[in-house]
């Protein structure tokens, strides 16, 4: 009986270790070329709203990837999945840095890995809701949690240290560790009965064109890009009355308070990451810093920050609310902008502590939002409902970097809006970082009245 239970044991704890290489390289692949995007720009002679599409093309479809993994786990199996979701990871990297001198097959590359690395996160959750004892779910889920957190603040300090001092083609290689997993993988996981069931392939095209399209158009302000996106997204919206298995519920769009939180929770995503992609752009221009100093010392302090605020927002919400919560997230991402709109000619390591205060917001909004989407779903919409939270945060990040990029290119916000005596290259960045702290509390305003209607509809 020992000797089983000590079996046992040791498969769940090994499951868990490869789960965990797993978690970190999923977001680590996220982050990691971020603060080259400047350097990139620079090699191909790009201006941001091209060079951004290399984190842009990662979270498409890694985002639509996610949704898509999740739908086909019983019908195709998670061992069958995860496995040819490491495979196609590692094919991704392998074009990315052979073709990393040509754009548009470095754009594919991108393209590849989001696809393989979208298996993760959509998986890895439900491996340890299937092969870890239920007493030691939490503990597992917060180690992953932990992990992905640790993937997240590494990421830019190691990927501005390889590409100052080697290049930023090696970064793409990084992901290839995760090939070491597939073996184990293999010997761990279980052959599972498949569920046969219909997977809606018209609606998953449909709203991938309208997708892209409109990342298109964000990036180049194209009124052609515009109408397909929109006429797809139509037509998507008709598809799904009518399928029998819908790629998304259409129930869920009569839900107005869960469509609003969803929207106001994508905006406050998309802003966050759209800031962070243009760190280093901003960095760069105004203070003329190195990759490795952007990486290292700007972003990195904030990136760490993640883990102790994700902890402290946790209890917060138990003991105080998720609105004191809210606000006070709210409070740390609005404040922090309009400082930095003041103050960004000021010594670049102010900008760190900013870092620490958006990250800190971030991690706090992120917990509430879960948490009051959540609370407007009826039981049996729960399952759908949070997939497509999980689904439209990815999303909402790439269409945040890609939108960034668009402004930083037309430079439509390029004037002088402050009272202040900056150069003329910041007027830009100031006027970015007012438009970020005006969403955020718009989507603030918005939250708020949807969580109190909410609570008076309970």
């Amino acid at each position: 009986m020992n000797t089983s239970y000590s079996q046992s044991t040791l498969l769940h704890n090994q499951i868990l270790i490869w789960l965990c290489v797993l978690s970190f390289f999923s977001v680590f692949n996220e982050m990691v070329l971020n603060v080259s995007l400047p350097d990139i720009a620079n090699d191909f002679n790009k201006p941001p709203a091209s060079t951004n599409w290399v984190n842009t093309a990662f979270m498409l479809t890694f985002s639509v990837g996610t949704a898509v993994n999740g739908k086909l786990s019983d019908q195709l199996g998670i061992k069958m999945l995860l496995l040819f979701g490491i495979i196609i990871n590692c094919f991704g990297s392998i074009i990315g840095f052979v073709g990393h001198s040509f754009f548009p097959l470095l754009i594919l590359a991108r393209f590849i890995q989001g696809t393989g690395a979208a298996a993760f996160p959509a998986l890895m959750m439900v491996v340890v809701a299937r092969y870890i004892p239920k007493e030691n779910r939490g503990k597992a889920f917060g180690l992953i949690g932990s992990i992905v957190a640790m993937g997240e603040g590494v990421g830019p300090a190691i990927g501005g240290m390889i590409a100052h001092y080697i290049h930023w083609s090696y970064l793409l290689l990084i992901p290839m560790l995760t090939i070491i997993t597939v073996p184990f993988f293999i010997k761990l996981l279980n052959k599972e009965v498949r569920i046969k069931g219909h997977f809606d392939i018209v609606g998953i095209m449909l709203m991938s064109v309208g997708i892209v399209f409109f990342m298109l158009f964000t990036t180049s302000y194209s009124i052609s890009y515009l109408i397909i996106s929109i006429l797809s997204f139509l037509i998507f919206v008709k598809h799904i009355r009518k399928a029998t298995e819908p790629f998304i519920d259409p129930a869920l769009g009569k839900n107005i308070s869960f469509m609003i939180g969803i929207l106001c929770g994508g905006l406050i995503f998309g802003t966050v990451a759209g800031f962070v992609s243009m760190v280093p752009y901003m960095m760069k221009d105004v203070h003329q810093l190195s990759t490795a100093a952007i990486g290292s010392v700007i972003i990195f302090p904030g990136t760490m920050s993640v883990i102790i605020f994700g902890y402290i927002g946790g209890l917060l919400v138990d003991r105080k609310g998720p609105l004191y919560v809210l606000n006070i997230g709210v409070t740390f991402l609005s404040v922090s902008f309009l400082i930095a709109a003041f103050l960004l000619e000021a010594t670049p390591w102010f900008m760190t502590i900013i870092l620490v205060f958006v990250f800190g917001g971030l991690s706090f909004t992120k917990t509430v939002i879960s948490t009051i989407v959540s609370s407007s779903l009826k039981q049996k919409e729960a399952g759908a409902g949070m997939s497509l939270l999980n689904f439209t945060s990815f999303l909402s990040e790439g269409t945040g970097i890609a939108i960034v990029g668009g402004l930083l290119t037309i430079h439509l916000l390029d004037q002088k809006l402050l009272p202040m005596d900056f150069d003329q290259s910041t007027y830009l960045y100031s006027n970015i970082l007012l438009l970020f702290a005006g969403i955020i509390v718009i989507s603030w305003l918005i939250t708020l009245n949807i969580y109190k209607h909410s609570q008076r509809d309970l």
